[in-house]
């Protein structure tokens, strides 16, 4: 199995942690990991990216435009920012949450009214969902991207379900643990 995967949201979502959890996933089931996150204004709500690839003789972290086998991302905009990231072929498992920019608070730009139309069109293989909703759902918001990756995690085959509850419950604080595998479950179920 090779898998390029490309995270995307905006700061205090999780990314970062969800990256944490794929790479801790996909190394407890034998792979190899190379990953590459960037979170430049991510505490003033900024862009955050990660980039993970799994497989055998990776050599960098990088992944070519348009070879990302998965686009995962918890802010729609986001999605359309690194759309071009994501193969033909790929699927982009992608939240209908929109956080309102500052540049579009403070008027020099505009947030699209037709933002799911778009995501539509440029990614055929996509699951769209509200996370946010669902992680409310189980009583804690901060679950999105847990739940995202459970969505996301059916495009890993040779990774077990036992090896994603590894993963999750080495990567979150204890107390979390029950939690955090509940809504991995409840984004893997839908």
């Amino acid at each position: 199995m090779e898998r390029n995967i490309i995270l995307c949201g905006v700061g205090g979502q999780g990314i970062l942690l969800a990256a944490k959890i794929i790479a801790e996933a996909a190394q407890t089931a034998g792979f190899q990991v190379t990953s590459n996150e960037i979170h430049g204004m991510a505490q003033r709500g900024g862009s955050v990216t990660a980039s993970i690839r799994v497989g055998e003789n990776l050599y960098s972290p990088l992944i070519p435009e348009g070879r990302a086998d998965m686009i995962a991302s918890l802010e729609a905009a986001e999605a359309l920012r690194w759309c071009h990231w994501l193969s033909k072929d790929g699927l982009a498992v992608v939240s209908s949450q929109r956080i309102v920019p500052v540049t579009v608070s403070t008027g020099s730009a505009v947030y699209p009214d037709d933002i799911e139309a778009r995501l539509k069109k440029v990614f055929p293989n996509m699951k769209y969902r509200d996370f946010p909703a669902e992680a409310l759902a189980l009583g804690n918001g901060r679950l999105a991207n847990t739940i995202m990756l459970g969505a996301l995690s059916e495009g890993f085959p040779d990774i077990t379900l036992d090896q994603w509850h590894q993963a999750v419950s080495r990567c979150v604080k204890p107390e979390f643990v029950n939690i955090n595998l509940k809504a991995f479950d409840t984004g893997r179920e839908a």
